[in-house]
């Protein structure tokens, strides 16, 4: 296994999209963008129906970045919508700066880059930690979010009350584990922590060259550090002012479609548990389980995701 350093550009892979850089909440970001292709013959009431979707954010989970979301990426775009995975703060190709990894501040990152593209408003779709942070937009940056999309990633408030059952035993021992310092960075960056989390929480491998390359982009320098922040905060605040009045926030009522989708062979979550608070919280909700597939739902089941968010997404208008 390498343990040679990787840069940035390492998470720039090429395919059916455009990289862009753009500013917000006072650091820079790296989006993979992707718009469908203009038809001037379509007529103009194709071009009201384009106008009138959202644009559509896709937020990754830990240990990946944005690629994560390469299969609905063209679906989503062959579509008609215009698409931009993010790589959330001290990921990929963004900006890694020593703060700011508490969700509060990452949902105003999100929001930004929102702006930053030219959109009013966003569906947000988020995946495992990246799906935790789409339910928080719906509550701290609703002026912003048209809709919600949660895979793998049940309500915060449920996460943060009811850890002990909503994890399974393995999700427990890795929590406990990144609150250790330093020793789950090394475990990233020159040990096998990336290839045990995607086997663990899968429930098939992944194919050896999209795991080479995951550990590839979190040997970025503080890549590893600030993925470990974000989890850290989570577990750490709970009991602090400033987790309090997080969770506080998010029990108010979503009045924003929302989706949520989970794998019935999730390594990390318990179904059973899954999706209590969304449904009691979420006035327009709806739950999907995809029975073979684990944890990591966007590359476990690429077809079955796109499929079930262009259907939700016929419903969620700007």
């Amino acid at each position: 296994m390498s343990t040679t350093s990787s840069d940035y550009t390492s998470a720039l892979l090429d395919g059916p999209w455009r990289h862009e850089f753009v500013p917000a909440n006072g650091a820079r970001f790296h989006v993979a963008l992707s718009a469908p292709a203009t038809d001037r013959t379509a007529g103009p009431a194709a071009d009201r129906a384009a106008d009138e979707r959202p644009l559509v954010v896709l937020l990754h989970s830990f240990p990946q970045f944005w690629w994560a979301w390469r299969h609905q990426i063209t679906a989503l775009t062959t579509a008609g919508y215009r698409v931009a995975a993010m790589d959330l703060r001290g990921t990929g190709a963004s900006d890694k700066p020593p703060i700011g990894y508490d969700a509060p501040t990452r949902t105003r990152d999100v929001a930004g880059v929102i702006r930053s593209l030219g959109a009013d408003r966003a569906v947000v779709v988020g995946h495992g930690t990246g799906g935790s942070l789409a339910w928080a937009m719906a509550t701290l940056q609703p002026a912003v979010t048209a809709g919600v999309a949660a895979l793998s990633a049940p309500h915060p408030a449920r996460l943060h009350t009811s850890s002990r059952r909503l994890l399974t035993p393995v999700a427990l021992r890795q929590l406990a584990f990144y609150q250790l310092p330093t020793l789950p960075e090394r475990a990233l960056t020159t040990g096998d922590l990336v290839d045990r989390v995607l086997a663990e929480g899968a429930a098939a491998p992944f194919d050896d060259d999209v795991v080479e390359t995951y550990r590839t982009v979190m040997r970025i320098p503080f890549a590893a550090h600030s993925a470990m922040e974000s989890i850290r905060w989570a577990v750490r605040s709970t009991p602090r002012p400033d987790g309090r009045r997080y969770l506080a926030a998010l029990r108010r009522p979503v009045a924003i479609p929302v989706l949520q989708v989970h794998g019935g062979r999730d390594g990390i979550l318990r179904r059973e548990l899954a999706d209590a608070d969304g449904a009691a919280l979420a006035r327009d909700f709806r739950f999907e389980v995809v029975d073979d597939a684990g944890y990591f739902l966007p590359e476990e089941a690429p077809g079955t995701v796109a499929d079930l968010l262009i259907d939700w997404l016929r419903g969620v208008g700007r």
